[in-house]
This record gives C-alpha cells, structure tokens and sequence, in this order.
C-alpha cells in the first residue's frame, strides 16, 4: 500500500479516502492545518499507487488501518474520513476507543442506505456505463484500479454496511464531529443526499459523542476542495477536547 507519513511528533492525523479516491484529495486540508501534526495519508487496495488485492472488502478496508498504524508506529490516531472512509474511521474508533482520539466524519458514517434488490441494480448498471471510462479515472485518481463489477460490489456492499450502522453510532465512545455538505453529487438525486445527512439526526440525540460541527455549501464530491477549512476546524475542536473524551468507554452522563 502507498502510505506518506509526514513525520513529527504531534497529533497523528490519518486520512480516510472515499471509496475510489485516492491520498492527493486531502492536499488543502493538510496544508490548512500546517505542520504542527503529523498527517499519515495512505491508498487502499487498488486506489492510487496501491496494489491490486484480491479482497476488496470493508473488512479488509478496516485491516489495513490496523496495519498502516501499526507501520507507522502510532499508538493513537485522530481519524478523518471522507464518504466511504468515514465509515472505516468510524466503525475502526468504536472497536478501538482507547486508540482513537476522535473522528471527523466528512459526508459519511450515515446511518443509510440501499438494501432493496432494484438500488443494488441501479448501482451495477451506472458502473456498467461508466466501464469505458474507469481506466482513465483511475488514473485520475477518482476510480480504482479494478472492474465495473468490483467498483459495483463495493459500493452496494458500502450500502450495507450503512444500512446497519445504528448499532456502531450507538456504542462510539470517542468524539464524532461531522461535516455536512448540501448539494447532491455522482449517483444519487437531491433528495436521496437530504435523507442520507438527516438520518443521523436520531443518531446525534441518542449518543452525545456525536456532534455535527458544520454544514457547508459543497456537495458531496467538492467537500474537500472548497471546505477544507471546515475540516480542518473539526480536527481543531477534537484535539482540543479534554482526555477523558478519548480514552473513556462511558457516555459523560453516565
């Protein structure tokens, strides 16, 4: 895997990609927050300059954190995740609260998605249409090294594993700071994106770790271009939070 530790000896920042999008995307939000932490940024399997792999899964996603951190020789991290990578950084923190100083979730760690056989039909024929045009995007770093069908099962897979994450939003013990974006973007309507952000408002009401710490004007792909900014302070306000957040298993209140 292609990993790049800018070193120091502060706050470990680590980077989350979305599903087929590689390290280059976090550039602003690394150069907003400057040189005072130490950012890890790394490809998945078959992004970037990363290998191809014979297992694609969330699973294995969630193993290759364990092993980037454990390369790197980091103790405990600060998470940031973008779509499907907010999802990794999340489920990751909630098994491991004592390794976890927090997570900013940008645009994922929702509690929704596509079960139903004709969404998960949906998705296999958008990536069906765009099967010509994969290999250049790969290389573009907004599509994986891998088949339409493969781009096609890890996403409904991503949506599985979205439709059943009440439990892991539930039992996170470490700080979650969302940020939200407004608009829609590649394979999903308006109105789809407005129920995907709102399905965690039960979320945020049952477990006060979770917080939404801004709503910004981009849509889901230009997040981290035209707010980075925004990112960048959510990382501020979980590094600024007292210990107990990162290292306690209980709720404040209880």
């Amino acid at each position: 895997m292609a990993v790049t530790d800018l070193g120091g000896h502060s706050v470990a920042v680590v980077y989350l990609n979305g599903s087929f999008a590689d390290q280059s995307r976090w550039r602003k939000v690394v150069a907003d927050l400057g040189p005072n932490w130490r950012h890890i940024l790394y490809d998945e399997r078959a992004r970037g300059r990363s290998k191809r792999s014979a297992d694609y899964s969330f699973e294995a996603c969630i193993r290759d954190l364990d092993a980037v951190l454990g390369a790197r020789g980091v103790n405990r991290a600060l998470l940031v995740g973008w779509s499907y990578g907010a999802y990794i950084g999340v489920q990751w923190a909630a098994r491991n609260p004592d390794r976890a100083l927090g997570v900013v979730a940008v645009e994922g760690a929702f509690p929704w998605g596509w079960i139903e056989a004709a969404g998960h039909e949906r998705i296999r024929t958008l990536f069906r249409w765009m099967r010509l045009v994969l290999p250049i995007a790969s290389r573009l770093g907004v599509a994986a090294h891998m088949s339409a069908e493969q781009h096609a099962e890890i996403t409904i897979e991503k949506h599985k594993v979205a439709a059943a994450f009440d439990p892991v939003l539930d039992g996170i013990r470490v700080p979650v700071r969302y940020v939200l974006a407004t608009g829609a973007s590649l394979c999903g309507c308006e109105e789809e994106f407005r129920a995907m952000r709102e399905s965690i408002i039960p979320a945020l009401a049952r477990n006060r770790y979770l917080e939404v710490s801004a709503k910004v004007a981009s849509n889901h792909r230009t997040i981290l271009h035209k707010d980075f900014r925004a990112i960048a302070e959510a990382v501020r306000e979980i590094a600024s939070m007292p210990p107990i957040w990162g290292l306690s298993r209980q709720p404040l209140n209880g």
